[in-house]
């Protein structure tokens, strides 16, 4: 499995300066992600999802000694179909927000992962984001449950190419190790009480 870092985006909600995932929370928001894929023993190889929106992120994981692959930065959904199109086994792909992800939640959810699903993403549900003070723009009901996607999926690119319909499986984890996505200023403000 390939650990695939979606950081090229442009960090529009965060209505600051700089590029968002080098905001610091004891260190850049990206290197928590990477350090945390790596941790893991998880993967045959990390890679970093940039573009021309995020050239000091570039920059910085390219740094750590990531493998970097450039996207044409036309949205997250365009980014990561174009990254997986180069990647030819199951892809753990994560959001470079996730700030509080470590090896062991990375660990568990690839271990509740089953491969016969072409697509799997892991959500939180959205009672346990309220009582975190996040709140999410895209709801999806699990279950009876409304649910938020977290920025982590597993995805077979052997199986999801092409404009057939790919069926989402759901892994539901309500830890905060993948709930704090940051988003906003206001999702940044409340990882200091996380």
């Amino acid at each position: 499995m390939i650990g695939l870092v979606m950081c090229g985006g442009k960090g529009t909600r965060m209505a600051g300066e700089g590029e968002k995932l080098l905001l610091r929370y004891r260190k850049p928001l990206v290197q928590h992600v990477v350090s945390a894929l790596e941790e893991s023993s998880c993967f045959s190889r990390v890679v970093c999802a940039t573009s021309k929106n995020a050239p000091r992120t570039a920059e910085f994981v390219g740094g750590l000694g990531v493998e970097v692959v450039e996207t044409a930065g036309g949205g997250y959904v365009r980014d990561l179909s174009e990254a997986l199109k180069g990647l030819a086994e199951e892809v753990f792909v994560v959001s470079g927000d996730l700030a509080l992800l470590d090896a062991d939640i990375v660990k568990t959810i690839v271990g509740m992962h089953d491969a016969s699903h072409a697509w799997t993403s892991v959500l939180v549900s959205k009672g346990f984001l309220d009582s975190l003070g996040l709140r999410a723009e895209f709801l999806v009901r699990h279950g009876e449950t409304q649910c938020a996607y977290t920025g982590i999926s597993i995805v077979d690119p052997k199986r999801v190419g092409g404009n057939g319909h790919v069926e989402e499986d759901y892994i539901l984890i309500d830890d905060k190790r993948v709930a704090f996505n940051l988003n906003t200023k206001e999702d940044y403000d409340l990882l200091g009480a996380a």
